[in-house]
């Protein structure tokens, strides 16, 4: 997906648009892995937590393209 976003005349890309998305829902599927309890088995957070966020940047950037 190659171009811009125009928000009220700010030209944003669009992949900085997709990692504001991705970012969003980091924070709700961490929340739910908190009130889960399953960060008790994670070795490393924040590797953990980088890594979630890359797959779920690599899903809605791949939503995206289809909806184009």
């Amino acid at each position: 997906m190659i171009g811009e976003a125009s928000f009220y005349g700010l030209y944003l890309p669009w992949l900085l648009v997709l990692a504001g998305v991705a970012l969003a829902a980091l924070w709700g599927v961490r929340h739910l892995l908190a009130l889960a309890g399953l960060y008790r088995w994670v070795w490393h957070p924040a590797l953990f937590d980088m890594a979630l966020y890359l797959l779920l940047l690599y899903g809605i950037s791949r939503a995206a393209s289809f909806l184009q």
